[in-house]
């Protein structure tokens, strides 16, 4: 089985954003155009069409170009894109039969025993403390009764709706790693955290018929999410997704220069943004990037496994990580589908919670750095519960601090190092 089998048949956290081929422009005509200072009356003078204003001055969707050239012909734009819609590269699920009962799940919990999470629940829990889940949605479950479903939403082609569950798992699965109650069996780095669920995919009918719908969001539906989980004041927003390595041209067209602002925006207003760093086994430090991850105000978070080492699919790069967390299997694929292990596949995977509607079990194994990074959010809360007077950044530093098994900040693999709950609140106090 090759390494991509894998990813897409037993790990079914990955939630790749596909190949590059997958990324295409919307049909609408939209782009994004991101500027140095309030371009709006230059925009509309020329002609153009603004549908939203993503972040104050800054940031723009516009409808009316034909080529994002036009657009940055104007004074004070800085950067012009097409809207790209993204289609999910579905993952299968192969092991969804979990071997325990509810109130035993926490000892299939490898990833929140490594990070000493219980220990850490003796300072703090997430009480009044918000996490926004940027994902597929959010499936009311047992363990999820922290869901606030007045305050979340659907993201749709540019608009936004109220609640509306999640229709493939994955969210609900992300949800419960960061918050999970352990009411009924899965217990959340941050299990007395708020949920919010931001729902950017969503099922669209294809053109050709004999088709199936295809899960799809758009880079406008995602920036609109992050904006909003800021302006709701949420502690920490999660977005475990992203695009596989993109090449340089990529960012010298101008997608991270539309994207930062979004993001540093967030961070400014006190949010931090945890994102994961990719599935792709790639060294990001060599010219390529991906994104969110790669994108200035962001925590890039790298897979670890059981016994503590940078998992087989993870990506990786000096300067490119920031922290690692659990994420399921270990350094090789072999390994990984070893029954002859100390936790045999599929239990070195991460367990968790996914809707009964789509998966008929309440819970399952996924792997990915999409496992990763909600172990991180989760933390944040815990640090915000601690200190809720702290900045983005000086969360993130905490986290870093509290960090093991690297020398140092620059760990190609685990940035500073692979979280610890327990050190991190411990240090606070």
């Amino acid at each position: 089985m090759e390494r991509r089998t894998f990813i897409r048949q037993a790990a079914a956290g990955t939630l790749a954003l596909g190949a590059i081929s997958t990324v295409s422009a919307t049909d609408d005509g939209l782009h994004l155009v991101a500027s140095e200072s309030d371009v709006r009356s230059r925009l509309e003078g020329s002609g153009y069409e603004i549908k939203t204003e993503i972040v104050d001055g800054r940031l723009y969707s516009v409808l009316g170009a034909t080529d994002a050239a036009d657009l940055e012909e104007i004074d004070g734009v800085t950067h012009a894109v097409p809207n790209a819609r993204i289609e999910l590269e579905e993952p299968e699920l192969v092991e969804s039969e979990v071997d325990a009962d509810g109130p035993e799940f926490y000892e299939l919990q490898w990833d929140k025993q490594v990070t000493d999470v219980l220990p850490a629940h003796k300072h703090a829990t997430g009480e009044d403390r918000t996490i926004a889940i940027i994902d597929t949605g959010v499936a009311e479950h047992p363990d999820l009764e922290n869901l606030d479903t007045e305050k979340s939403k659907k993201f749709k082609f540019g608009e936004i709706e109220g609640y509306d569950g999640d229709p493939y798992g994955h969210g609900t699965h992300v949800a419960g790693i960061a918050a999970g109650t352990g009411e009924n069996g899965i217990v959340g780095t941050a299990p007395d955290a708020e949920l919010v669920s931001l729902q950017v995919f969503y099922y669209v009918e294809p053109e050709d018929p004999d088709e199936d719908p295809v899960l799809t969001t758009t880079t406008e539906d995602i920036l609109n999410a992050v904006t909003y989980a800021a302006e709701m004041g949420a502690d920490v927003a999660n977005l475990s997704l992203g695009t596989p390595p993109l090449p340089p041209q990529y960012n010298a067209g101008g997608y991270r220069g539309v994207l930062t602002p979004v993001y540093q925006n967030a961070v400014a207003q006190g949010t931090v943004v945890t994102a994961s760093a990719g599935n792709d086994a790639y060294d990001l430090q060599g010219g390529h990037f991906s994104t969110p991850n790669g994108v200035p105000g962001t925590m890039s978070i790298s897979a670890t496994g059981p016994n503590d080492e940078l998992v087989f699919y993870s990506n990786y790069g000096t300067g490119q990580v920031d922290v690692g967390a659990p994420g399921g299997g270990y350094e090789t694929l072999e390994k990984t589908l070893s029954d002859d292990t100390e936790w045999p596949y599929p239990t070195n995977l991460v367990l968790s919670s996914v809707p009964e509607d789509v998966y008929g079990t309440q819970y399952a194994y996924f792997a990915g750095t999409s496992m990763a990074a909600p172990q991180v959010a989760g933390l944040a809360a815990l640090v915000r519960e601690l200190e809720p007077e702290t900045t983005a950044q000086q969360v993130e530093t905490a986290i870093k601090a509290g960090a093991e098994y690297a020398d140092g900040q620059s760990d190609a693999e685990l940035g500073a190092g692979r979280i610890n709950a327990e050190y991190t609140v411990e240090n606070l106090e």
